[in-house]
This record gives structure tokens, sequence and C-alpha cells, in this order.
């Protein structure tokens, strides 16, 4: 419960202290009974895990917070538009974008020794986002147009958040760009295989745009 309630709290300190240790110990301050200290360190270790693995704590619990937030997007009309909700969900990232490079080398990286990377993480964030973006907006698709559809979303999705972290300025013109180029696809088309070899792609440049690795 504390573990849950501490990582709820520690989800807005990311703006300014980053997918840190010291986010989560900070979120001690903001308790309904707040400490009068951060966590110390071993609390943090007991609470979240040793060195990275508390950060990657962090780092998931932010991603599952930005896609609840996906439900809230405004919309102009009755319904709200596919492009509306994965637009609403890029914005979500600009207060912690000069983050999110280190955070998802990170996530990729394994917990000991080095690369390879592995590209799971990457398949999991960008395929949680279309399913939810999926739902929210009301796809009733059934069978394999189920998983073609959110293959699609999930490749446009992918590509404007890695454009996002070169170029936030033309973020959403890229996605409307990438919702367009994806929705031509071919039906025949193998969609699991286009869908693993482009978010394999997509992961490693995000990582590459980091410079943590080269």
């Amino acid at each position: 419960m504390l573990r849950h309630q501490l990582l709820q709290l520690a989800v807005p300190l990311v703006k300014t202290h980053g997918f840190t240790r010291e986010a989560l110990a900070r979120a001690a301050l903001s308790l309904p009974t707040p400490h009068e200290q951060p966590l110390s360190e071993p609390a943090v270790t007991a609470l979240f895990g040793d060195g990275d693995d508390a950060r990657r704590i962090l780092i998931n619990g932010w991603l599952d917070y930005a896609r609840e937030q996906m439900k809230a997007t405004p919309s102009s009309s009755s319904s709200v538009s596919l492009r509306d909700v994965l637009a609403h969900r890029l914005r979500f990232n600009e207060p912690v974008l000069h983050y999110l490079p280190e955070a998802f080398a990170l996530l990729a990286s394994p917990s000991s020794g080095l690369p390879p990377l592995d590209p799971v993480p990457g398949l999991k964030h960008v395929s949680a986002v279309a399913d939810d973006a999926c739902y929210i907006v009301g796809d009733t698709s059934v069978g394999p147009a189920w998983f073609r559809k959110r293959a699609t979303v999930a490749a446009a999705y992918g590509a404007a958040e890695l454009h996002q972290l070169t170029s936030p300025s033309t973020a959403y013109e890229f996605l409307d760009h990438a919702l367009n180029a994806t929705s031509k696809v071919d039906a025949s088309l193998n969609e699991i295989g286009l869908f693993g070899q482009y978010v394999w792609r997509s992961w490693a440049g995000i990582i590459r745009s980091s410079g943590v690795f080269p």
C-alpha cells in the first residue's frame, strides 16, 4: 500500500527530479502525514529495489499514469478522434521530454551486463498506448483487423514519439503524417512481423538518440 502510494506521489516529481531515486525518496514528503525528511537510500531500496531497478519502476509507473490521462482527452465534438487521443498522450511527454531518451534507454537495457538491448519494453509501451487509444475511441475491430488496427496505430504513435524527442515543435504535424501513412498499409501484410520490425527500429533509434549507448 505504502509502495503504491509513494509511486503515485513520485510521478509528479519527475518534472523536477527526473526518473530518479531522489524523486521516489522525496515522495515521502507528500504523504497525507508527510515525513520530515525524504526516504533514506536503504528505504528506497527496500521498497523499490536496488540501483536502477527502482528507476525502472518509476518509469513504468509514469508511463501507466500517462496512459490513464489519455481518457481525459479534450474534444470539440461529442466523440474524440484517434488523432486527438494520441496527440494528448504526446502532450503529456512535454514537461519531461529531456528525461525520456535516458528513461527509454534504461528500460531497454538489461538489469546486468551489456547490450544486446531488449526491444520488448518498447513493444509493450507502444502496444499499450495503441490498445488504450483504440478502446477510448470505441474501435470495434475483431479478428485479424483488431491486431492490424493496433499495429498500425502503435507504429504511428511510436514514430511520432521518436520524432518528438528530436523535433518537439513538429511532433504533431508528424503524427498526422504517420497516421495517414499507416492507414494505407496493405491489409495483406503480416501485421505482427511489420509491427515487430518497426518497433525494434524505433526503439533502437530512441536509445541511440539518448547518447547512453553507441
